[in-house]
C-alpha cells in the first residue's frame, strides 16, 4: 500500500495506538477527499525520508471510532505519536517542510 491509500482497520482502537512503541504517524482522511489528494505528495515526500517512522493511513468518517477518539474534524489530519502518546498534529498540511518539522518532534531524542 502506498502512503496515499487508506484502509480502515477494523478493531483498531485508541488503546491499541497507545500501546505502540516508537514513532508513528496516523494519517486520517479518505481516498476521495480533495484536501487529502492535494496533501498526498508532500506527505509521501516527507515520510520517504524517515524510515524509522511507521505510517498508518486510516480512513475516517462517520462511525469511525478511532478518528472520533482523536477529535478529528478536518482531513487530512496527521497525528504524530511517540511510544503511544500524541506529540503533535497537523491539519491539512500543505508542504513537506511543515511535515518534516512535526516528524522531528517524534524522531529526535
Amino acid at each position: 500500500m502506498s502512503n496515499a491509500d487508506f484502509e480502515y482497520r477494523e478493531g483498531l482502537t485508541r488503546e491499541d495506538v497507545e500501546h505502540w512503541q516508537g514513532s508513528v504517524v496516523l494519517n486520517f482522511g479518505t481516498n476521495w477527499c480533495g484536501y487529502c489528494q492535494a496533501a498526498k505528495q508532500p506527505i509521501e515526500q516527507a515520510l520517504q525520508e524517515v524510515a524509522e517512522v511507521r505510517h498508518v493511513a486510516v480512513e475516517d468518517g462517520p462511525g469511525r471510532k478511532l478518528g472520533r477518539s482523536f477529535g478529528i474534524k478536518l482531513w487530512p489530519t496527521l497525528v504524530f505519536t511517540k511510544d503511544g502518546q500524541e506529540i503533535t498534529r497537523l491539519v491539512r498540511p500543505s508542504n513537506s517542510e511543515e511535515i518534516h518539522t512535526a516528524l522531528r518532534s517524534i524522531t529526535e531524542v
